[in-house]
Parts: structure tokens; sequence; C-alpha cells
């Protein structure tokens, strides 16, 4: 069974095995007449892209395509994409592949309009009110991974490149007008990165679950966003080709980014330092630097887990939640440590400062201090 819906939260969503055939009627709805669709370095030669730029040239919208984007993108990405968007004549952008690809395709079709620094709209109190909202490219969304959840989120993340720090650029019509989620186009994606952008999605519906804040609707979905994960996770990384397992997973990664408006925490305020400095896969690290971050949350969030494992019908409470999550993530192949990816101990305290200003940290339910932070970096490079 494949599950099909049309959904309108938190925007458009077109949900089921084969929908990618709708692209050119999306742009259309969108005014789009001639799209650019921005992607990975790694994922534009590919047959699932060759496929995609068919059917827009088959309907008329031209094959104009950008692919200079790292796994870590930063304004230069950026400033190619632009360049590129205004020299092709485009009137909107098709966000096309995995986190990176996302990210970078909603940042372009941002600025293209703009005339301040890109720097001047990070996510901090209400910076987005400097753009100009009229100068923003329409955006249709198209995941071929199942991790980030960026298709239905209002941001970008970009690295910068003097200083190393990811930042968060945030607007809400960043908000893509319309998502393809089509199952069958992550059939393709390798065990590693079904497992590392599958845990992302765990790991964003985990922290926003934990997060102190309050949003109940964020709550609710975290949780079922948690359950899918869990179940279906396993079964994507055992078998690519179980299109129902896929789908799972592609909602599971939506509804982690719809979670996330409730907070993110400790995990990837120690993630994003590692890769901004290392290059590592976002995911990857997310999860292998969740063991510690759990532990040290515990007296803020030892009865919430142990709710969640309820839900997820495990028993032991909070100690059996974080077991049944260590076997999932040593299941699929993941590393139980920074020191596995490369990342090493002459850097802690830089990545200690980094991961405690990060936005992410002010999300953790306890207090992530660069003492704190330096603490749990040594664990996980021990």
């Amino acid at each position: 069974m494949s599950p099909t819906a049309n959904w309108s939260y938190p925007t458009a969503i077109r949900f089921g095995a084969g929908r990618i055939k709708e692209l050119a009627e999306a742009c259309s709805a969108c005014g789009m007449k001639k799209p650019l669709l921005i992607t990975d370095k790694g994922l534009a030669p590919l047959p699932i892209t060759t496929a995609t730029l068919d059917l827009l040239e088959e309907a008329g919208l031209g094959r104009g395509l950008f692919s200079e984007v790292d796994p870590n993108p930063t304004e230069h990405n950026l400033a190619a994409g632009i360049a590129a968007y205004k020299a092709g004549g485009h009137d909107g952008v098709i966000a096309f592949g995995g986190g990176s690809g996302l990210d970078l395709a909603k940042l372009v079709a941002f600025m293209a309009g703009q005339t301040r620094s890109v720097w001047d709209f990070e996510d901090i109190g209400d910076w987005w009110t400097r753009a100009d909202a009229s100068a923003i490219a329409p955006i249709i969304a198209v995941p071929t991974t199942a991790g980030t959840g960026s298709e239905v989120g209002r941001a970008g993340v970009l690295t910068n490149s003097e200083s190393h720090v990811k930042k968060i650029i945030f607007h809400p019509k960043i908000l893509p007008a319309v998502v393809i989620c089509d199952p069958e186009l992550t059939v393709g994606m390798p065990p590693a990165i079904t497992a590392g952008t599958g845990m992302d999605a765990f790991i964003h519906c985990l922290e926003a679950y934990s997060s102190p804040f309050y949003h109940p609707m964020s709550q609710g979905i975290a949780l079922e966003g948690m359950r899918l994960a869990y179940e279906f996770l396993p079964k994507a990384f055992k078998d690519g080709g179980d299109i129902e397992a896929r789908a799972h997973m592609m909602s599971a990664a939506a509804m982690g980014a719809v979670a996330f408006q409730k907070g993110l925490g400790g995990i990837h305020a120690l993630s994003h330092p590692v890769g901004a400095l290392y290059n590592t896969h976002h995911g990857t690290t997310n999860a292998a630097a969740m063991a510690p971050v759990l532990r040290f949350n515990r007296p803020a969030i030892e009865d919430k887990l142990a709710a969640a494992g309820a839900y997820l019908g495990l028993s032991g409470g909070f100690d059996g939640f974080v077991e049944a999550i260590l076997a999932l993530r040593e299941s699929v192949g993941i590393p139980s440590n920074l020191k596995a990816l490369g990342v090493g101990t002459d850097k802690i305290d830089l990545m200690a400062e980094m991961a405690a200003v990060d936005p992410c940290a002010g999300g953790n339910p306890v207090d992530l201090t660069p003492a704190a932070a330096r603490a749990l970096y040594e664990e996980l490079v021990a």
C-alpha cells in the first residue's frame, strides 16, 4: 500500500508515488514560465534529475539547471545561483534534492530580488521584515531524500565561509508554494544516505518533542513523526524499493520540519559546528551526537521520553526509549560518536563556544553552556 493524499498544511503538498508528473502543472499554478531547477552536484547527472528536466522541457518550460551546491552551502554558492537565475531570465525556482539543494534553492528565490546582504535576514527577532517580500520568486519544492523536511520550511541554512558558522535565514515567504512528495524519487538513495537522512527526520521530531516551549500542535506532530521513523526507517534501509516505507519516511521528514517550529536543541547545536568545520553529513552527525545529549537532558525530559516510548510501543521508561533509539541507530550503520566521523580534539574549545551560541541551543531543555558543550564534545571524540 502506498499512501496518496492532497495536503494544505503547512502548504499545498502533492503526496504520492508518481506525482512528479504533475510538476509542469504545478509550475503553471505558481505562474512560472521559465523555472530554474536547483539541485546539488551529485544529483544533477542522475536519471531522476534528467527525467524531471525532460518533463519541464516537454511542457515548454525549458530545462534550466543550476547544481553548484556544496554539501554545506555557503554565500558563494548563493551568489553563483543568483547569477544563474538572473542570467537565464528565470521567473521561479524548483528546489530539487536533499536538504542542501532545497535550502540553497529557496535562498536563491529569496535573495534574487533583494538589495541587502543575506546575513541581514538571519533568524533574529524581526530581521525578516527587512526583506522586500514582493521580490521573492515563487518556489516549488521536490524532495528526493527523507530527512531535513526543508520542503515545508520557512528558512534555509547557509554556512558563512569566513566564520564557518551556520546561519539560519528566515522569511515566511521562503515556504514553498507547492511541494511534490513522490517517494519513487527516493528509491535510489544509497543505504548510508537513507540512514543519515532518516535519523535526521527522527531527531527533528525528538528534539521538537523535548523542547520546553509551548506548541501542542507541533508536539503531537513530533510524536507521530517519531513513530513513523522508528517503524519504517529500518524497512527503507533494508529494502530501498519499499515504496510504503519510503512514503512514510517522507511523511516523517516533513512532520519533523513542521514540528521544529517548537524548537530544536542540543543535538543540533553540537552538530552545526561539526558540519561547518568538518563538512560532515548533517543527519549522520546529529545521530552520532545523540546519546550524551539525551543523558545530559534526562532531568528535564525523563517523563516525556517515557511517554513517547509508550506511544512507540517501548517498555522501560526513559532508559528503554534511549536503548531502543540507539539500537535503531546501530541497525542502520551510523557510528556512535563523532570521532568515527573524523572529528578530533583540536577544535573542541571553538566548537563548544559555537554550540553554546547556536540558535538551537536556546531550545535545549537544559542550559547548554560552553562548559557543558565542551564536556559533551569530549565524550563524543574520546
